[in-house]
């Protein structure tokens, strides 16, 4: 009996810690609402309409007459752009760019905790933070299973986390670009959420130059970079 009640334990234990790092698209919102705090939801109904009116004009040039179903986020780290891409009738087409407005560490992945480091690699969109105090931010998922993988081999551990694309004018590592853009791409992947959000974040963009930066500390990044460049290929160039 005892030791039933200890495996029961055990296995409870292990839930809660795969639900606290896989569930935050759950609980977070369930738990702001109970704090009084914005919601997604509570968020959209007061800057929607607005959002909207903003990117009228962006919207017009490319077809679109209401928030797309399908997005792509590129982070370019030399020409510090963020690009937003949309997927309509099975064509993709470029909506809107967004500039830096910071900037840390150099072109190269991201390799530690505290190396301040935009990462470099195909991610997702893990969830969207109304209460960011960076105004707004999206949460993408660094470290990979590519990134983890490396850290084995290179016998790396505390790679680190937190990555967040988000407003305001500073980073340690995450990609800012502003509260007005914030709100914009936030409402882009708010309408977009129901599909996995797909971020590739770059060292430069390999459409126009394709030599690979060579990165000292490690002996992957040929690896890395094909990879990159393979899915930039897929999009269209400025």
């Amino acid at each position: 009996m005892k030791r039933n009640l200890v495996f029961f334990g055990l296995i409870l234990s292990v839930g809660f810690v795969i639900f606290f790092f896989l569930g935050r698209s759950i609980y977070i919102p369930i738990l702001n609402k109970f704090r009084g705090r914005e919601t997604v939801q509570s968020l959209k109904e007061k800057i929607e309409s607005t959002t909207l009116e903003r990117l009228k004009a962006d919207f017009e040039k490319v077809g679109l007459n209401q928030f797309p179903k399908k997005i792509i986020i590129v982070g370019l780290k030399e020409e510090r752009r963020l690009e937003i891409y949309f997927e309509k009738e099975n064509q993709i087409k470029q909506l809107k760019n967004y500039p830096f407005t910071a900037f840390s560490g150099d072109l190269g992945p991201k390799l530690k905790e505290g190396d301040r480091q935009i990462p470099e690699g195909i991610y997702k969109i893990e969830y969207l933070n109304p209460n960011s105090s960076y105004h707004l931010s999206l949460k993408v998922s660094y470290p990979n299973q590519f990134d983890k993988s490396k850290a084995v081999l290179d016998r790396r551990t505390k790679l680190g986390g937190d990555i967040f694309i988000h407003g305001k004018e500073v980073t340690i590592g995450c990609i800012p670009i502003g509260d007005q853009a914030i709100e914009e791409v936030f409402m882009l992947a708010q309408n977009a959420f129901n599909r996995t959000i797909k971020v590739i974040i770059s060292p430069r963009d390999f459409r126009k130059n394709n030599v690979y930066p060579d990165i000292e500390k490690i002996n992957w990044e040929n690896e890395l970079y094909q990879m990159i460049e393979k899915e930039l290929k897929l999009l269209p160039e400025n």
